[in-house]
């Protein structure tokens, strides 16, 4: 809901958590936090309009959470055009030029579910994604979101943090007291900066450049297959990369650039997608945008009641789409940790573990962006073979050694399942390890596991419905003996206030997955705990995953 902003008689709000950042990230917490019946204000200086979407893949884990979230419909339906084809591409020219190699993948509406989860990737870029998030959040009875507010300052008090914010169309000011704040206003987080938190590895990768164009004529005029996304690189190395950005009309240009900053107009914009497209066509440039390519993980995640989340904490190259996905994992995390302390059951460790749990992370999938871009921009420093643009015998099998390597080389950014589901909480002061090795972190290739810290693996439990579809809302214990007393843990939760709710399942192949007799499940969908038998202590093992 859209809530008015308080009054000259009523200048202070208050709220148990306040989210700065109205992104998809911060949209998904507030989102999470209302399905959770957690109030919370969402605060977003903007209009919530976006001119020049900065992702456009949601992966697979981000789609569980739609699923659990119950918008995957919705996703699907957001705008993209889903007969679209999905191929990567190395070219020199859509006209006139080569092609090197391709990648290809279907449509979206197309594209088969793998064997480890309910759902696939889904192209949506953010301006078709963020509406349809912003109304799931919208439709959370706690949640009011305030566009057009922008955060002006913040302290943090011992048992509150206090936020001045302004209405940016009326001028007028107000204070917000919150018991706890997610920090998802991006890489230029105000709220990170104000807290002194570093960046030690801030580092620069590129001075690159965006423009969204319009044309109706430009697969008309292309010599080459539609795809998704084509690499445009000359006996210079890699320059240039053209998006099918909504798959009809709409295609998004960037010059890669590198350390040199500089500004391009429209003119020298017009002439760089003519010189990349090889031919002369019909378009419209709808928007520029001069970025900066940077990597860098938070050296801290926040203080006792401040968090940050997404950007806020990591920013990473684009290549691989790992940023907001990464993002919406943190979100799920945070959420649910922050609605525990909302009602009372969470314990003072709990909020402790999201940096523990998340950090980890962040610098795996920065690192591997950043891989990614060092392959993607390899002709470069690894000059294509002088002849590579010939017309000749020469050309022509200096095209297929250059294309078939760079093509097996690009693989690894193309297949990133194991960075999307194979993310572990190895080090967590809420897992409780059961002694097993960790898995290999691979990142083409998945392994389902439910050792603790693990993503519960998926299962079909009948056709339609998954394993996952079990978890979302509180803690849930598989049990896959029946004969197990389970009483004892049930009480402790309650004892605690902790949500618990038993699930049975009779599946020997499910068990076998599990590979226990018995898997605790925490609410972001994550193994806590598991062993062929409950503890003498089971308040204990309670006591441990609810952070006391």
């Amino acid at each position: 809901m859209n809530a008015p902003v308080p009054t000259d008689d009523s200048p202070v709000e208050r709220t148990p958590v306040l989210i700065v950042g109205g992104g998809p990230v911060g949209l998904a917490v507030a989102g999470d936090l209302g399905w959770r019946g957690i109030d919370c204000i969402l605060v977003e200086r903007g209009d919530g309009g976006i001119s020049q979407p900065k992702m456009d893949l949601l992966g697979i884990r981000t789609m569980e959470f739609c699923r659990r979230w119950g918008i995957v419909d919705e996703v699907e339906r957001a705008g993209y055009n889903r007969d679209h084809p999905q191929d990567y591409a190395w070219v020199s020219a859509l006209a006139g030029g080569y092609e090197f190699g391709r990648e290809p993948f279907p449509p979206p509406r197309d594209e088969p579910t793998p064997p480890q989860s309910p759902q696939h990737r889904e192209r949506q870029p953010q301006n078709f994604f963020d509406p349809v998030i912003a109304r799931f959040a919208a439709r959370q009875a706690p949640v009011s979101l305030r566009y057009q507010t922008e955060l002006l300052d913040i302290t943090e008090h011992a048992g509150e943090v206090t936020a001045r914010v302004r209405d940016t169309r009326s001028g007028r000011t107000w204070t917000i007291e919150a018991a706890y704040v997610a920090a998802c206003d991006g890489g230029g987080s105000r709220i990170r900066e104000s807290l002194g938190i570093e960046l030690p590895t801030d580092t620069v990768l590129t001075y690159t450049s965006n423009a969204i164009f319009r044309s109706d004529s430009l697969w008309q005029v292309a010599e080459v297959r539609p795809g998704y996304r084509f690499i445009f690189i000359n006996t210079e190395g890699t320059w240039c990369t053209i998006v099918a950005v909504n798959g009809r009309d709409q295609f998004r240009f960037s010059f890669v650039g590198d350390g040199s900053r500089r500004a391009l107009d429209e003119e020298a914009v017009r002439e760089a997608i003519l010189r990349a497209v090889g031919r002369p066509f019909d378009f419209d440039v709808l928007s520029i945008m001069p970025w900066t390519r940077r990597e860098f993980v938070a050296e801290r995640y926040g203080s006792e009641r401040i968090f940050l989340v997404g950007d806020a904490a990591h920013l990473n190259s684009p290549t691989g789409a790992f940023g907001m996905n990464t993002g919406m994992q943190d979100a799920v995390d945070i959420a649910w940790k922050l609605a525990a302390m909302v009602q009372g059951w969470g314990g003072p460790r709990l909020l402790q573990s999201y940096e523990a749990e998340r950090r980890p992370v962040a610098l795996r999938n920065v690192r591997e962006a950043t891989a990614n871009l060092e392959r993607m921009l390899s002709p470069r420093t690894r000059k294509p073979p002088a002849a590579l643009l010939d017309d000749t015998p020469e050309g022509d099998e200096a095209r297929r050694h250059f294309g078939d390597a760079y093509t097996a080389m690009m693989k690894q950014e193309w297949f990133t399942i194991g960075i999307h589901l194979g993310y572990v909480y190895e080090r967590s002061p809420v897992i409780v390890p059961d002694g097993t090795p960790a898995p290999p972190d691979e990142v083409m290739t998945y392994t389902q596991t439910a050792r603790p810290g693990s993503r519960a693996p998926h299962a079909w439990l009948s056709p339609g419905h998954s394993t996952l579809d079990l978890f979302g809302g509180g803690f849930v214990l598989l049990q896959f003996d029946t004969a197990i007393d389970t009483t004892a843990l049930a009480a402790a939760a309650t004892a605690s206030g902790m949500p618990l709710a038993i699930e049975k399942v009779d599946d020997p192949a499910i068990a076998h997955l599990y590979q226990r007799t018995l898997v605790l499940v925490r609410p972001d969908g994550h193994v806590a705990w598991r062993d062929d038998r409950l503890p003498d202590d089971c308040t204990a093992i309670v006591d441990v995953v609810r952070g006391a």
